[in-house]
This record gives C-alpha cells, sequence and structure tokens, in this order.
C-alpha cells in the first residue's frame, strides 16, 4: 500500500498552521546555543513565537542576527538569578511567557567508584536544580498570565539504568519527578507540564571531555531498534509539539522519543 503525497495545496494549508501556531506567544529556551536548542528555537521562530535564548556559549550572540527580534540571555542556569533575570527579561520585552523548554543540561560517565562529590553535584546542579529553578521562575510568570507549557528536556536515563551513569541517570530521573508535580499543580492554574525522555542525539553535547562527540554519539545507533540516533531537529519537533496547542490535553508525561530504545 503507497500513501498519496499531499498536493501542493494542502502542503501550503501545513505550513501556514505552523507558521501560526505559536503566534502571540512567547518562549523561553534554555541551552539555546546549539544542538536541541538551538533547533527548538529555530521552530519556535519560524511558527510565530517571541523568543528568548539563554546560554553560556559565545554562539548565543549569533541567534539574534539568525532569527530576528530573538532575546538572548547570557546565564548560567545553576544560579538562581540567572532563572529570575531570564523569565524577567521575558516579561520585560513581551509582557509576559506562556512556554518554558528546559533544555540546558550535562552528562557525565564515570564508574560509581570513581564519581566525587563534585562531579555529583556539578551534574545534579545542571539538569535537576537548574531546571527547578526556571521551572518554579516560569511557574510564578504563567500563573499570572493564566496558564503555560513547561517542557524539558528529559532522556531514556530517567526510566533505565545507564552503567557510569550514576550522577546523570538520577538527575534525569530527578528532572521526570519534578515534571510530574509541576503538573499536578500546574493543572488547575492552566498549566501543563511534560518531559521527553531522548535516545542518543548526534550533537556537540560530550565536548568538555570528547573531540569526536558527534562521532562517538553517532555509534550506538545499532543499540536503538530503528537503527540510529535521533537528529536535533526531531528532538525539537517533539519538544515543541508538548508546548503546542496540539498537546493541549498532555500533561506529566514522560514521552520516549529514544528510537525505540526502552521498549526492550
Amino acid at each position: 500500500m503507497t500513501s498519496t503525497p499531499l498536493s501542493a495545496e494542502a502542503v501550503e494549508a501545513v505550513e501556514a498552521v505552523e507558521a501560526a501556531e505559536f503566534a502571540g506567544k512567547t518562549a523561553l529556551v534554555t541551552g539555546a546555543a546549539r544542538g536541541i536548542g538551538k533547533e527548538t528555537v529555530a521552530l519556535l521562530h519560524a511558527r510565530g513565537a517571541h523568543v528568548v535564548a539563554l546560554d553560556t556559549r559565545t554562539e548565543l550572540v549569533a541567534l539574534a542576527e539568525e532569527f530576528p527580534g530573538t532575546v538572548t540571555v547570557s546565564g548560567d542556569v545553576t544560579a538562581e538569578e540567572t532563572a529570575t533575570r531570564a523569565v524577567g527579561a521575558a516579561v520585560d520585552a513581551f509582557g509576559g511567557l506562556d512556554i518554558l523548554v528546559n533544555n540546558a543540561g550535562r552528562t557525565l560517565n564515570k564508574p560509581v567508584t570513581h564519581t566525587t562529590a563534585q562531579d555529583w553535584d556539578s551534574v545534579m546542579n545542571v539538569n535537576a536544580r537548574g531546571a527547578f529553578f526556571f521551572a518554579r521562575e516560569a511557574f510564578r510568570a504563567m500563573e499570572e498570565r493564566g496558564g503555560g507549557a513547561i517542557v524539558s528536556t528529559g532522556s531514556y536515563a530517567s526510566a533505565v539504568g545507564l552503567p557510569e551513569g550514576v550522577a546523570y541517570s538520577a538527575s534525569k530521573g530527578a528532572l521526570a519527578q519534578v515534571t510530574k508535580v509541576l503538573a499536578l499543580e500546574g493543572g488547575p492554574l492552566g498549566i501543563r507540564a511534560n518531559l521527553v525522555a531522548a535516545g542518543v542525539v548526534e550533537t556537540d553535547f560530550l565536548d568538555t571531555f570528547r573531540s569526536d562527540s558527534r562521532a562517538y554519539l553517532a555509534s550506538f545507533g545499532n543499540v536503538h531498534p530503528l537503527g540510529r540516533v535521533a537528529q536535533p531537529r526531531e528532538i525539537a519537533e517533539v519538544l515543541c509539539f508538548l508546548v503546542s496547542p496540539r498537546s493541549s490535553f498532555v500533561t506529566g508525561a514522560v514521552l520516549a522519543a529514544d528510537g525505540g530504545f526502552t521498549a526492550a
């Protein structure tokens, strides 16, 4: 059985709907300078959102030129004042906040016995503590707005253990639980919260300790039933779906986008 391609008119109609999907909405994206974060900024911007992009990397500066109207904020997500300042920038520039994409994250590959207190704290501080700060501040702004949507970039490590990933797995498990609490408290306020449990994605995520980050991550394709790893835009599409009106009855979900990895 073969599918019939969409007509040119149908394609134009779909594109028109997508272009207006986030019209009038304001989104804050952390870890926005590259990879999944940058692809998410691109999709939100293309679909009509006002975007505030946050990162510590120098690539952040180029986002404002590539995506006109984007407000950039430089800051460390582990600092409480960064979350306050970033949400404040959204309110000051665009009058409020409707969407938070908690994307900033870091990883660590070490056996349990080699993982130091500093290792543990550095991973938990970014992946759990930082995400909590941003969710809390966004929650306050969204409550004033009358609703909103929060989505976090998680990992299949929130559901299964990863050898040499004790701190990373714990941090993503914590993030999944934060998401569920946000959904429970946010429901009566019109605030939804979800998490994308991503599989391995071909990015520069490991560049702090591996110069071959992309090639190394791509080599894990065979552990996914689909036979490949994800590309950043594929995960960005799922993140955008979960903050869009198309997912209006989805909250508290940990949605697997892992190429089938956890199906086994």
